[in-house]
């Protein structure tokens, strides 16, 4: 038996919810069928890629490799699918897209990559900004598109965004720590310990207004720009931090575990997506960078208008 799209699909949408109920939901499908084609998928990589707790799933260490390279095949087989029609040497011309910190260091660049070589013949002219910067562009016309943290999106009004990522956020900690005796956690029970704080790209915002909803406050001992320096501090048992798993490595840059547990409630996804001015009719060039962007991160649309 060879290695499916369909296990390879199944296994990807488990890994980002955290529960194969979840997938099977979202996959349209029942939850036989995806526990089935990750055991199939297990047995032929000859690993254990989920963990299975009475909560939910959690991916293991050999799963955390696999993953990233599960996502790629089937990014790679979306845009193979759409690459008979996109005829990226016709197409010529700019488009100015702007983007967040965290996009442009942790989402971009290898879709940057493909697009290059898809389109030769479109230049991409790329303006990093804070999320109010780049909205404010965007009304203005000084803006194509913008690639962003749409969750945190506030003129709706005149900007239209669609999703193109959902990124889920999960409780960093180091290994040993008393958090991790349980595979699930509340918000009640990250309160009394030491917190990192993130504040890059209106982390600080987002996360208190969760915090707030609840009725809780972080144990906030530290707030930085520097998503390195927080995962340094994780992993060195300094304290603890809510964010998401399109940040997350498993090692430091000194080498040091990192761990995650998902958390029960309360806590929304991080969403990257498209956004650019309503009723705006897009060029060539754009309307290529779109569609590729669609493509490459294998999005069914989610389009938020």
């Amino acid at each position: 038996m060879s290695i499916s799209l369909k296990q390879i699909r199944y296994f990807v949408a488990a890994a980002e919810s955290g529960r194969i109920s979840r997938a099977a939901v979202e996959l349209n499908v029942s939850q036989s069928a995806v526990t089935t084609a990750i055991q199939q998928l297990e047995g032929l990589l000859g690993a254990l890629l989920l963990e299975r707790t009475p909560q939910g799933v959690r991916v293991t260490i050999e799963g955390g490799r696999f993953l990233p390279q599960a996502k790629q095949i089937l990014s790679s087989v979306a845009e193979a699918i759409r690459s008979p029609h996109m005829t990226g040497d016709q197409i010529a011309g700019r488009v100015r897209v702007g983007v967040t910190y965290t996009v442009a260091g942790y989402f971009l660049p290898p879709h940057l990559i493909r697009f290059y070589a898809s389109f030769p013949g479109v230049t991409l002219e790329l303006f990093e900004a804070p999320r109010t910067v780049l909205e404010q562009a965007i009304v203005d016309g000084a803006l194509d598109v913008a690639v962003m943290l749409v969750s945190n999106l506030d003129n709706r009004k005149d900007i239209a965004s669609e999703i193109l990522k959902r990124s889920p956020r999960r409780l960093w900690l180091a290994p040993g720590h008393p958090l991790t005796r349980t595979e699930r956690v509340a918000l009640a029970d990250i309160e009394p310990h030491p917190y990192l704080m993130l504040t890059v790209d209106e982390a600080k915002v987002t996360s208190m207004r969760y915090w707030t909803v609840a009725g809780l406050e972080p144990k906030v001992t530290f707030r930085t720009a520097s998503v390195e320096a927080v995962r340094s501090m994780v992993a060195a048992g300094i304290g603890v931090t809510i964010l998401s798993e399109m940040v997350y490595r498993p090692w430091s840059l000194d080498g040091q575990r990192i761990e995650t547990r998902v958390i029960d409630e309360g806590v929304p996804s991080m969403d990257v997506g498209l956004a650019w001015k309503r009723e705006t009719a897009f060029d060539a060039p754009c309307n290529a960078f779109c569609n590729f962007m669609r493509y490459a991160t294998a999005s069914s649309g989610n389009s938020e208008q």
